[in-house]
């Protein structure tokens, strides 16, 4: 017995270190020392990306800052003997599922390699950042790697015409690329776009969204692509969540269309830590690899058709798999069928063996669940942010435990039959959901199913093949957990839990012999015990580090109905210092009209000017009013005019941009207007009915008031804004 228990804790122990290493499986290898002149040179285009960047301020649209790097940018493109165009125009969007319409004063930059006319294609990126970083991976990346790009096919004279277009105003709305559709007529030309962003610094350059149908695009990427990584689960994802790239607006036009990003490190995006220090150059190279290659296939075939639709997925980012997506679908429906036929065949004993199956999903989830909120309670805020490693281990030992505690005692061929019918009937369900993902529910089902007929004449295939499937599945799921969990990070980290018992259950139920030779009571008490542990370092751990900080913003907010001032601190939900609580009274979960964020709110000192608003003008059309109103924004950077739910607020027309509010939405409605040019602007709005409007208007600028100086110093060491500046804010309601 105690052997049996050593084999059983070295295997385990094998499991753990497997899935602790399967970020590794993304992994981006070290840049090579020699690099031709027609190749892509990360050195290059970082030494581009430091020139323009400056002394890496934050760069926001249509600040004096984004004029300074928008004049170097021009610089560069002019020193790698590009002309650069600059069209200078005001753009309005409407964000897609809400009322919420953002406008401001862009100057996109374009430069052009290669004929005149023919099938264009367009590279893309935004040289604006937001006002809280300097974004040198967001979008600094995407500038840099079209720089370099460009530079190279100036010099090779492709054959159908290359665009390289720097908008200004994509973390404000998406106003950069609105203005190039809108007024740009290169856009009419253009067949093709590669698109480049980032929500991180580190990390492979995933292709994670194509045009719709992807067989054209897909095809492309396939030819060209070197160390590949996508899959078309990913870009079904991307389908169904709200996207804020300009892909979003670029693919209205039909276009064949990659978007890439990295993803890596998330804590340092939109935020001060999104430096050229931090950029991660393997990423650099990764994503100019990409971008080149594809620019040249592109440029040398024109857009190609392909099939139709594909499924696909890359094989750690060393291999590139391609079938038509009824292909897939049938091969998962054909399977499901197998599994049927196999799991009658041996029905007898199998609805034990599928509620084990059952019960290490659920458990693994349960338990998960239950540890997080607990270490929660112990330590509000994102406790896990500096180590995301030791978290994502303790959900791995989540899914174990459970299934050491569901499948012992269980018979192991049935537990076969039913994980892999369990396996395909959820195959089945996320086919219809996403069908991109069906590609995953093929090789490790096949080869599983294979061996389980097979044993009758085999003795031993049955074994083999699940061994073989099971290291099938680690090999093509580790890395969408890995990069499931980058993305989504852990603030609900049970829902990694089940993954990761998919991923090991059929490693786990080989085991279930030794399992079942050991006393119950002992294997249940070892899992729980290893759960305890696992979930303890987590908790033990520091929350927060100099790499990964801790988002803390501080607010100074004057309220001019109230007639008073508060200061406001937006963060994790951690507690504050007592440093800044002492003598202050912060209340907690505050909400304000300018965020959909809670604050912690204590009174201030101190009052600010929010913006005016004066009607100028009001006209009937049709049953309908158009009001006309000048707003100043008294200094602000951004000015936001709020309007209730009932409002029926038609459209805005501001600088020569008209755009209606979102319709077949509800909620709020929002005006913001961002940039120099909205300190002094006329705008109309289109009102549905005549009932009056009571508005919200508030003003933000960055900076923070003297008098914030005790709580500035007050914040953490390893804490810093992130997605919110540290900021002045002013509101007053305006009745109209």
């Amino acid at each position: 017995m105690q052997r049996k228990a050593i084999a059983l804790a070295v295997i385990l122990g094998f499991l753990l270190g497997a899935m602790a290493f399967k970020g590794s499986l993304i992994d981006l290898p070290e840049i090579g020392k020699s690099r031709e002149l027609s190749a892509f040179d990360t050195q290059r285009a970082l030494a581009r990306l430091g020139r323009i960047l400056g002394n890496e301020r934050p760069h926001p649209v249509d600040s004096a800052a984004n004029d300074a790097v928008r004049n170097r940018l021009i610089g560069e493109l002019r020193a790698i003997g590009l002309t650069p165009v600059v069209t200078d125009r005001v753009a309005c969007s409407a964000s897609s599922g809400s009322r919420t319409v953002s406008c401001a004063r862009v100057r996109n930059v374009t430069a052009s390699v290669g004929p005149a006319r023919g099938e264009r294609l367009l590279l893309a990126s935004h040289y604006d950042s937001t006002p809280v970083g300097p974004g040198a991976a967001d979008d600094g990346i995407g500038v840099a790697v079209m720089l370099e790009t460009a530079a190279i096919l100036a010099r090779e004279k492709p054959q159908l015409p290359v665009t390289f277009l720097f908008d200004e105003g994509e973390e404000t709305g998406l106003l950069g690329a609105r203005a190039f559709l809108d007024g740009d007529p290169l856009a009419n030309d253009v067949t093709a776009l590669l698109n480049f962003e980032a929500r991180g610094v580190t990390g492979p350059a995933m292709m994670y969204e194509t045009s719709h149908p992807n067989g054209a695009a897909i095809a492309h990427f396939a030819r060209a692509a070197t160390r590949p990584f996508a899959n078309s689960l990913a870009t079904d994802f991307a389908r169904m969540i709200p996207n804020t790239t300009d892909v979003e607006l670029f693919k209205a036009r039909g276009w064949t269309i990659l978007n890439f990003a990295i993803i890596g490190n998330e804590t340092r995006y939109h935020s001060g830590g999104d430096t050229l220090a931090a950029l991660d150059p393997r990423s650099v190279q990764h994503m100019g690899d990409q971008a080149l290659a594809l620019a040249r296939d592109f440029t040398a075939t024109g857009t190609q058709a392909g099939p139709r639709t594909v499924a696909y997925t890359d094989w750690l980012g060393r291999g590139f798999v391609v079938i038509p997506l009824a292909a897939a679908l049938g091969g998962v429906a054909l399977l499901l069928a197998g599994a049927v036929v196999l799991a009658w065949r041996r029905r007898e004993g199998l609805a034990p063996a599928a509620g084990a199956i059952g019960a290490t999903l659920v458990g693994a989830a349960a338990l998960s669940f239950a540890a997080q909120g607990l270490v929660g309670l112990a330590r509000p805020g994102e406790f896990w942010r500096a180590f995301p490693s030791a978290i994502s281990l303790a959900v791995t030992v989540s899914a174990l435990a459970a299934g050491m505690v569901a499948l012992r005692g269980r018979d192991l061929d049935r537990l076969r039959r039913a994980f892999w019918f369990i396996f395909l009937i959820l195959g089945a369900g996320i086919s219809v959901a996403a069908p991109g993902g069906s590609i995953f529910f093929l090789a490790p089902p096949l080869v599983a199913l294979t061996g389980i007929a097979l044993e009758a004449r085999f003795k031993g295939v049955a074994r083999a093949g699940s061994i073989l499937a099971a290291l099938l599945l680690y090999l093509s799921w580790a890395p969408l957990l890995a990069l499931a969990e980058i993305l989504l990070d852990f603030g609900a980290a049970w829902m990694f839990a089940p993954i990761a018992a998919l991923i090991l259950l059929p490693a786990l139920i080989e085991l279930t012999p030794l399992m079942t030779a050991l006393p119950r009571r002992a294997l249940a008490g070892a899992a729980m015990l290893a759960v305890i542990g696992a979930w303890s370092v987590t908790a033990l751990l520091p929350a927060y580090s100099a790499d990964r900080k801790q988002p803390f913003g501080i607010e100074h907010v004057w309220d001019e109905g109230a007639g008073k001032a508060r200061w406001m601190v937006v963060n994790d939900g951690a507690a504050l210092p007592p440093a800044l609580t002492a003598g202050r009274s912060f209340e907690r979960g505050v909400k304000v009209p300018w965020s959909g964020r809670p604050r912690w709110a204590a009174p201030a000192p101190g009052r600010s000017a929010p913006p005016s608003v004066e009607r100028i003008a009001e006209k009937r059309v049709g049953k309908d009013r158009l009001v006309s109103l000048r707003v100043r924004g008294n200094g602000a950077e951004t000015w936001l005019l709020r309007a209730p739910a009932s409002a029926s607020l038609r459209a805005v027309r501001l600088g020569g941009a008209t755009e209606a509010f979102g319709t077949g939405t509800s909620g709020r409605y929002m005006l913001r207007c961002h940039g120099r040019s909205c300190g002094d602007v006329v705008i109309h709005l289109l009102i549905g009915g005549d009932a009056p409007v009571t508005w919200s208007a508030i003003g933000i600028r960055s900076g923070l008031p003297a008098s914030a100086r005790p709580l500035v110093d007050a914040r953490p060491a390893f804490a810093a804004p992130q997605y919110n500046p540290d900021a002045t804010i002013a509101l007053r309601e305006v009745r109209l």
